[in-house]
This record gives structure tokens, sequence and C-alpha cells, in this order.
């Protein structure tokens, strides 16, 4: 059995390695002839051809931990379906490689293949994507989300504040920001402040050229507005340089720890978490779709191929991985329209999948 194992793994290996290198070439062409033009435009300010190569390789993990699944599919398919054709199969079940066997073999690779989308998806991928955004934000401009910045909430004690970030700078400096300050019993507007710059400090915000609007006026018989302008203000909040980040960047390419700490503060401020909420479980069951697709691959392994026929099936097995894809992605917009539960939203594609391919498989083990 460990001959037959090795046989299969090393074959699976290669033509998954092969499958994957071909995506990243592809992609890493793609992304290189995206960045030429910020190279043209931004190469006074110093972003060279180098630095566009570093960024486009610091993009490749996101790529991987993207691609990996249907690489594990495409390879498995290829490599099932192959062994088939030249009847290696028939000889393998011949020598005890049952249906059951079979099915804890490929699934024991791949949840090798599990752990390493894991590991890219929630700490290489992160570091080098932050990396990335770090050092196009030094020549391109800060990282920022539309006109309209970021918007996020802060509660203490008695009041309410509602903050808006514009862009946040490379050395995590941010910049437009905007903090609004309501009284939590009635809901007044207390106060607003507008800072062209801030930075994080161990209690809160440094704040720089700030205008403060103060609309309460304690002991007046009418309320006036007071403006203040201040060279420099502190504002205490927890509101943390993760947090902004965050809410500026794709949730996508987040840490699962910190989506988990950041849907956290958006329920306590009472905030809707939806969207990040199905992120969430999708990073968790994401992973898992390696197993998946080695369920689905398998079936290709009990067909009969005809000579040349193989190209086919194979493309047959790349279709159902996309549609696989594309169901995950539209059940994730549909879970987060129609308010589903996330994890239902994020794992109805995967078992779904899992229950057609262990049908298919059992229909075919039984047909023969």
């Amino acid at each position: 059995m460990r001959t037959i194992r090795h046989l299969i793994y090393s074959e699976v290996l290669r033509a998954v390695g092969f499958v994957a290198v071909a995506f990243l070439l592809l992609f890493f062409f793609f992304d290189l002839v995206d960045q030429l033009g910020d190279v043209s435009e931004h190469g006074a300010r110093g972003y060279t051809l180098g630095y566009a190569l570093l960024y486009v390789a610091l993009q490749m993990p996101s790529h991987l931990y993207e691609l990996l699944p249907i690489a594990v599919l495409i390879g498995t398919i290829y490599v099932m379906a192959r062994l088939a054709e030249s009847s290696e199969y028939t000889i393998l079940r011949t020598s005890g490689l049952g249906p059951l066997r079979a099915l804890g073999t490929l699934l024991a690779l791949g949840v090798g293949f599990v752990v390493l989308t894991f590991v890219f998806g929630d700490y290489v991928a992160p570091a080098a994507s932050r990396t990335a955004q770090t050092m196009q934000a030094r020549f391109v401009g800060d990282i920022t989300v539309g006109r309209t910045g970021a918007w996020m909430k802060d509660r203490q004690d008695a009041r309410n504040y509602s903050v808006n970030v514009g862009a946040l700078a490379s050395d995590g400096t941010m910049s437009q920001i905007r903090i609004f300050e309501f009284d939590n019993a009635h809901g007044r507007l207390l106060s607003t402040t507008k800072a062209a710059r801030g930075v994080f400090v161990a209690d809160g915000w440094a704040l720089r050229d700030v205008e403060r609007r103060d609309f309460e006026q304690a002991g007046t018989p009418r309320p006036e507005v007071r403006i203040e302008k201040l060279a420099d203000w502190r504002w205490p909040t927890s509101i943390s340089l993760d947090m902004v980040a965050a809410a500026l960047l794709s949730p996508d390419r987040m840490q699962t720890v910190d989506l988990f700490h950041y849907i956290s503060h958006l329920q306590d401020n009472g905030q809707s978490a939806q969207r990040y909420e199905i992120e969430f479980w999708r990073k968790v069951f994401y992973p898992l779709s390696c197993l998946v697709m080695m369920v689905l691959a398998l079936p290709f392994a009990y067909l009969h191929f005809r000579s040349g026929n193989i190209a086919g099936y194979v493309f047959l097995g790349v279709l159902v991985g996309i549609s696989f894809f594309l169901l995950n992605n539209v059940f994730g917009f549909i879970g987060n329209l129609r308010n589903w539960e996330p994890w239902i939203a994020a794992g109805a594609p995967g078992l779904l999948y899992s229950l057609l391919s262990l049908a298919a498989f059992g229909w075919l083990v039984l047909r023969q």
C-alpha cells in the first residue's frame, strides 16, 4: 500500500505543481502589464520597473491561495484520468485499492493541501499584501476606498462617535479625518472634529491641524457654536491601526484572527458585520475546498476512456471546478443581500458539491 500511495502522491503533486506554476506565470504576466502604466505615470517618484516586479511578486502568494484548490482539481483529474486511460488504475484496484481506500488516500493528501492553503491564506498572503500595499503607497498614493474613505463607530460611556478616515499612508499616518460626537441618550450632535492628519498612540489618536466645532454650551440660554483651531489634539479611542486598515482594505486580505476581532468591534458598536462574517466563514471553509476538489476528481478514475479522449474529461472537470467557485461567490453575495446565516452562505457550496461528487462516486462504483 505504501508503494501505491507513493505512486499516486508523486503523480498528483507533480501535476498540481505544474498547473499552479502555469497559472501563477499567467497572472504574473497580467499583473506586470497592469503595473507598467503606474511605472510610466509615477516613474518620476521612483516607482521603477524593479519596484513593479517586486510588487507583482508580492501578489503571487494571494494568487496561489486563490488558485490552489482549482489547481488541485485539475491536477488530480488529469492523474486519475490518465491512470484510468492506461489501465494502471485497474491494476491498482486488483492490487487491493478499493473505493474507500482510494478515497481515504486522496483525502489524506488533500489534508496536506488544506494546511498549505490555510498557511498561505492566513499568514503568507496577508503579510505579502500588506508589504505590497505599503510599498506602492510610497510611490502611487495612500491606501483609500473611493472618495468617502472608511467609516467606523466607537462607543464610549454616554457618547457615540462616527469616524471617517480618508486615507492611510504607508507609515500608518491617517489623513482627512472627521469625527462626529453624538449624545448616546438623545442622539444629538455634540461636536465635530476635522484633522488634516493623525497618528496612532498608546491611548488613542494624536491629531494635528485640528478644527473643532462644539455645539453644546452648558450654562447659556441659547446654544452657540464654538470653533477651536488646535495644532495638536489627543482623542482617546480603542480604534487601532488594524481596524482602520481593515476598513480600508478588502476583508479577504485579512488574517482570520484580525477579521474576528474586527467583527467583534463592529458588533459592539451596533454596526452591520454581515459582509465580514461571511468572509470570515469563507476563510474558514475555503481551505477545506481542497478536499472537495479531491472528491470531485476521484470519479474520473472509474470512467472508461478512449485513446485521446482524456482532454475532454479534464476540460469537463475544469468547468465543474469553475462552477464551484462561481457558486461560492454567488452564495456570498446572496447571503449578504438576504441576511442568511454567514456559515450557511459560506459552507453550502462545498457541502453541495461534496454530496454530488460522493453520489457520482458511489454510482460509478456500484455500476462497476
